[in-house]
């Protein structure tokens, strides 16, 4: 969980990057059948489901068509990532002052809600620790709320106290560091969801001992896409999408078709399914951000907040959800708590109902059961596994993006 300020940039900016060619790419192909595409509705509860352990049917590499869509769109790099919005269906005139509007709340909430700047509101909860509660907005509000509601979901996999461990890690290129085990058990202590305190009627967020830190990194970024789409939609915009890093939020359709988002294989610089859908969030949380390697051992940036080391038995998470806010908050509880948990769970999930692929740390799939024949895949499986790098014989066939 910890998102320090000085992340390893090549490796987080390549992702990026891959993930804004990948969307590009789908939003080029050619259409299928319609498949709808609708986010889908609540299903009964799942049980742990493996994706098939047959190869699954192939989607077809579909050649790039002639776009003659109007397209609007802006890139910028704000919390630690690129952002970007397209619109489609609409002229210059009537969507980009809407998608200026809407950049400008995003780079608003990227400073009420850091950890990093000394005048945000989370950095002057983190200097009263211990000392008295702190009066906060309702952006910086509704976050710790809602932090604190997957906290309890999750058993605490989750936790907005995170930041006590903020610097013990340096994910920065050729500055690499990794906590000693004295560290991490005078630090450990600190991260303890039960002592954030909210008064709602005073509006106050109070953390009850010295030493302990609130990061909002985990959160933030879903609520900020959530907004920015709240003014797309006031200003009549229908289509559009929205990127954030792991996170893609669409809306409406591309054209005459649904929106298409791939989920990245966490092993190759491809994806290996996607999905077409309406009014949706994803939001993935992977193990190749933010990481660097360290005596053969992978370090990165998603915390077991028990032991303070790197998860190691998940590599992959997406969650599909209306709410970009939830789909960020739980994605990141889903990652640490592992597949055969979060499936067991999942149906009392905080936010409104949400489906998830998880792919573990032998390149397993799992799927919740609702979106377990929405996926359209783009590589085989063998025993419920994609194929890994480290194998040369998988009968793999890479898929050529367009320029």
């Amino acid at each position: 969980m910890p998102k320090p300020a000085s992340t390893t940039r090549r490796i987080s900016t390549v992702a990026a990057l891959a993930a804004v060619l990948c969307v590009a790419w789908l939003c080029a192909c050619h259409t299928r059948a319609e498949a709808g595409g609708a986010t889908p509705a609540p299903a009964k509860p799942p049980a742990p489901v493996a994706a098939p352990v047959t190869a699954p049917t192939l989607a077809p590499t579909p050649a790039p068509a002639q776009d003659t869509l109007l397209k609007v769109e802006r890139t910028t790099e704000m919390m630690g990532t690129i952002i970007k919005i397209l619109v489609v269906g609409e002229t210059e005139a009537k969507a980009a002052p809407p998608i200026e509007a809407a950049l400008a709340e995003m780079q608003r909430l990227s400073v009420v809600l850091s950890e990093w700047r000394d005048d945000s509101e989370v950095s002057q909860i983190n200097q009263a620790a211990g000392l008295h509660p702190v009066h906060v907005g309702p952006d910086t509000l509704i976050n710790i709320k809602v932090g604190n509601e997957t906290s309890r979901w999750s058993d605490g996999a989750f936790d907005l106290s995170w930041a006590a461990l903020h610097d013990l890690y340096t994910f920065q290129p050729g500055k690499e560091r990794v906590p000693t085990a004295q560290e991490l058990k005078e630090r450990l202590p600190l991260i303890r969801y039960q002592d954030i305190v909210i008064d709602d009627k005073a509006q106050t967020v109070y953390l009850k001992r010295k030493g302990m830190r609130l990061g909002l990194g985990g959160i933030a970024k879903g609520y900020a896409l959530d907004r920015a789409a709240e003014i797309l939609q006031k200003a009549g915009l229908a289509n559009y999408m929205i990127f954030g890093g792991g996170q893609v939020l669409v809306h409406g359709k591309k054209g005459n078709r649904a929106w298409r988002v791939g989920i990245q294989h966490p092993r190759m610089d491809d994806y290996f399914a996607f999905l077409e859908l309406e009014n949706a969030s994803i939001s993935t949380s992977g193990d190749y951000e933010h990481a660097f390697f360290k005596d053969g051992e992978r370090w990165h940036h998603i915390i077991d907040l028990h032991t303070g080391l790197p998860v190691r038995h998940t590599t992959s998470v997406t969650v599909v959800c209306p709410s970009g806010f939830y789909g960020d908050a739980v994605d990141t509880a889903m990652f640490i708590m592992g597949a055969e948990k979060t499936l067991k769970k999942l149906k009392d999930a905080p936010g409104p109902p949400m489906e998830v692929v998880m792919v573990d740390k032998d390149l397993r799939v799992y799927t919740s059961a609702g979106i377990k024949d929405k996926l359209i895949w783009h590589m085989p499986l063998h025993d419920g596994k994609l194929p890994s790098p480290s194998a040369p014989g998988a009968p793999y066939a890479p898929v050529e993006h367009a320029h």
